[in-house]
């Protein structure tokens, strides 16, 4: 009995592996050559890096230093609902937000670049086709509250 336990929590973890790290849009989280991914072709993701005309928007400028203008971005973060940080390091953020009442994820991504005073953005679904646009909507946000906040 505790072999066939064994078998069967195996093939579990197998398989649930296998879907989390083969999922497109997880495929797409994280910088590559100090560029985030490009969007898909479905309308739920805007990037301000290469962006066509569908996806693209602005980057989010600073005029602080990056150290400060970072804090300021998790402050505003802190209090972005639903949203939690989920990576960082010296010149990344990612987070997810989780709709309210769905629980649909967005992963979101901002990047700052060494030798420019912006914050490089990628927000975009997981599943589905249309966001209606929350993600850009978000972003625009967050854009917002840091011209407020003086970043």
């Amino acid at each position: 009995m505790s072999r066939f336990l064994s078998i069967i929590f195996g093939l579990i973890i197998t398989l649930s592996s296998s879907l989390v790290f083969s999922h497109p849009a997880l495929a797409a989280i994280g910088l590559n050559n100090g560029q985030l991914s490009p969007c898909p072709e479905s309308p739920n993701c805007v990037v301000s890096q290469n962006g066509d005309a569908d996806h693209s928007i602005a980057a989010i400028p600073y005029t602080s230093d990056r150290a400060e203008a970072k804090e300021t971005l998790l402050k505003v973060l802190s209090v972005v609902p639903r949203t939690e940080v989920i990576e960082q390091t010296d010149n990344y953020i990612h987070t997810e937000s989780t709709s309210r009442i769905f629980k649909f994820v967005d992963d979101a991504e901002f990047y700052f670049p060494e030798d420019e005073k912006v914050i490089q953005v990628r927000s975009a679904s997981r599943v589905g086709e249309s966001d209606l646009g929350v993600n850009r909507r978000r972003i625009e946000q967050i854009r917002l509250a840091m011209e407020d906040i003086g970043a």
